[in-house]
């Protein structure tokens, strides 16, 4: 069902819209999480590692999948809250032309280039030939990956973030089901992990593209609509570009650091694959519901309902924080056992190596939730300068950090660099974020 974000109390209207993405992300991170435990627990240590060097380079193609989300949402909430549908449909029909084209050219490269980054990596030999296996396989599946954003991204933008958690919770927990059903019982290895999540992904992807479309047909127009614009594809790239950027580089970052962990051992790499899954989860979640309050900040623009963009960001900030409270507690107190989900008891500095990692960021998730939610405005009000340049920063200084820590403190300093990037960057968001609204009062009062 399309729900308009420009009407009711902004708080209940916003949390209603982002609780239905925050578990849809939880879902989809069930993928990678379900592919660490399926290689961790009925493989073994090598394969764990194995896969978790690979995730670093899927999370490159992800980027551009996740920017195209992001672009084509933002502008079809706009148009959306503007009544304007027959630029809507062209925005959407746009943009699926347009993510196809760019899923192309990276299946393209990612064939030729992975084993490239895998040994900027430092992969270790005994992992390299089952992460390239992975990858290849992953590779295969980008078209699902990409309109499956797509598809979410529309659902987002037309107020609908319902319909997105149902086709995930259906295919996540499939994805459970058949990554042990292959490597288990049919015992296919790397091999069968890959094929698990692209099987499902790709039953998600279509079912979730035949929705939107069965949606829009249903939105009628008055005049006819063009199945592509020149003109739009640059207004979604304003917004998807920036998007794109940002993710490429924060994971050419994490490949980066990647390497400089790979030069700890296997065993430090398994635990931080292990680890870093969790993190990723919790990022990804509140990067999710940042997105959900692009949505609402876009829409309301959109209708030139200037001060509900200010009422959404305090709610998306108790929001997150609300849900920072049971996680941080969650991943401090109780990371052991998650861990343990992924590893076996022998695997005694990988455990160690994970614990130390959640034990020093995961406190620190109060901070990161509120760049996020102020991220989130800027990229629906369009200040996407504002918004590369606080990301940009926490993610150099994180980097270069890291591998200065790490000469000194090893592992341990690589952990520490994360809270520093993160807190600079926040304060940089919520700055940028108040000069916004400062800037569109300024506006309403002439």
């Amino acid at each position: 069902m399309n729900k308009d974000l420009t009407v009711g109390n902004p708080q209940t209207v916003l949390w209603k819209f982002c609780l239905p993405m925050f578990g849809s992300i939880i879902f989809q991170q069930l993928y990678n999480i379900a592919d660490s435990l399926a290689a961790g627990k009925f493989i073994g240590e090598n394969a764990l590692a194995a896969v978790g060097n690979s995730y670093n380079i899927t999370l490159i193609f992800i980027a551009f999948a996740f920017g195209c989300n992001i672009g084509c949402s933002v502008v079809v909430s706009r148009f959306f809250g503007a009544k304007d549908y027959g630029r809507m449909k062209t925005a959407v029909y746009t943009a699926l032309t347009a993510s196809g084209v760019l899923c192309a050219a990276l299946m393209l490269s990612g064939f030729f280039g992975c084993n490239f980054l895998l040994e900027i990596m430092n992969t270790q030999q005994e992992i390299m030939g089952d992460a390239a296996l992975y990858l290849n396989i992953y590779i295969l599946g980008l078209p699902f990956l990409f309109f499956y954003n797509i598809a979410t991204g529309i659902f987002s933008a037309l107020g609908d973030s319902r319909t997105p958690f149902l086709f995930l919770a259906f295919s996540s927990t499939a994805n459970i089901i058949v990554d042990i059903l292959f490597v288990c019982a049919f015992d296919m290895g790397i091999a069968g992990v890959a094929w698990a999540t692209f099987l499902c992904q790709g039953i998600s992807c279509i079912l979730s593209v035949a929705l939107v479309l069965k949606r829009l047909a249903a939105i009628r127009t008055a005049e006819k609509v063009s199945i592509f614009s020149w003109d739009l594809l640059k207004l979604l790239s304003v917004i998807a570009v920036p998007s794109i950027l940002q993710q490429s580089f924060i994971s050419v970052g994490n490949v980066l650091l990647q390497g400089c962990i790979n030069s700890f051992g296997v065993s430090v790499a398994a635990g931080y694959s292990a680890a870093v899954k969790l993190n990723n989860l919790v990022i990804t979640s509140f990067t999710t519901l940042g997105n959900g309050i692009s949505n609402f900040t876009a829409q309301n623009i959109g209708a030139g309902l200037y001060p509900r963009v200010r009422k959404g960001m305090c709610a998306g900030l108790k929001l997150v924080w609300g849900l920072c409270v049971p996680l941080v507690i969650l991943y401090f107190i109780f990371g052991r056992s998650l861990l343990l989900l992924f590893m076996d008891d022998v695997s005694v500095e990988a455990l160690k190596t994970g614990v130390e990692f959640l034990r020093i960021v995961s406190p620190f998730y109060f901070v990161i939730s509120a760049k996020l939610a102020a991220d989130g405005v800027l990229r629906g009000a369009g200040a996407m300068k504002l918004f590369m340049a606080a990301t940009f920063t926490d993610l150099v200084l994180r980097v270069v950090l890291a591998f200065i820590f790490a000469a000194i403190w090893g592992p341990v300093g690589i952990w520490c660099a994360w809270p520093l990037g993160w807190g600079i960057g926040t304060v940089l968001s919520l700055l940028f974020y108040r000069m916004q609204v400062t800037k569109t009062h300024a506006v309403l009062k002439r």
